[in-house]
């Protein structure tokens, strides 16, 4: 069952590009955009990143911890946040357990051709590890997404 709005988020949430535990309590009295994205490089994933990125200092300052989301590997992440100077924390969840958690590793479909993937997603977290907020994939503005989280 996918979680949804109401529900509290998992303790345990993965790894991060440097191999470390991100679990809930490290944002217990913060808010947090915790966004699902489907592959590291790719235009609309680097465009919703660095949006966050270009927009981090405003999201601090509103109260948000920023963690993304994607099947890549530690050090496929280690590359994209060099790359784009990211500020914030990428999970790697290369066996989707996560992804699957939230609801958003599902069948897709290219050009007739179906497949499983990430539907890129948000989810808006309060202070107490609650989710407050679905931001949907059809909803997702890659090149507005920080103002997208702060202004609704």
């Amino acid at each position: 069952m996918a979680i949804e709005i109401g529900d509290k988020i998992p303790d345990i949430l993965g790894t991060d590009q440097n191999e470390k535990e991100i679990t809930a309590d490290d944002f217990k009295g913060k808010k947090l955009a915790l966004y699902f994205y489907p592959k590291d490089n790719t235009s609309g994933c680097t465009a919703e990143a660095c949006s966050l990125r270009d927009g981090y200092e405003a999201l601090r300052e509103a109260g948000y911890e920023i963690i993304g989301v994607s099947k890549d590997s530690a050090k496929s992440h280690q590359g994209f946040i060099a790359r784009h100077n990211l500020p914030f924390r990428l999970i790697a969840d290369t066996g989707t357990a996560l992804q699957q958690q939230f609801g958003v590793w599902a069948e897709k479909s290219l050009y007739g051709r179906k497949y499983m993937g990430t539907l890129r997603t948000t989810f808006i977290i309060n202070e107490n590890g609650v989710v407050e907020r679905i931001i949907r994939p059809k909803e997702v503005k890659t090149n507005d997404h920080a103002n997208q989280i702060l202004n609704t």
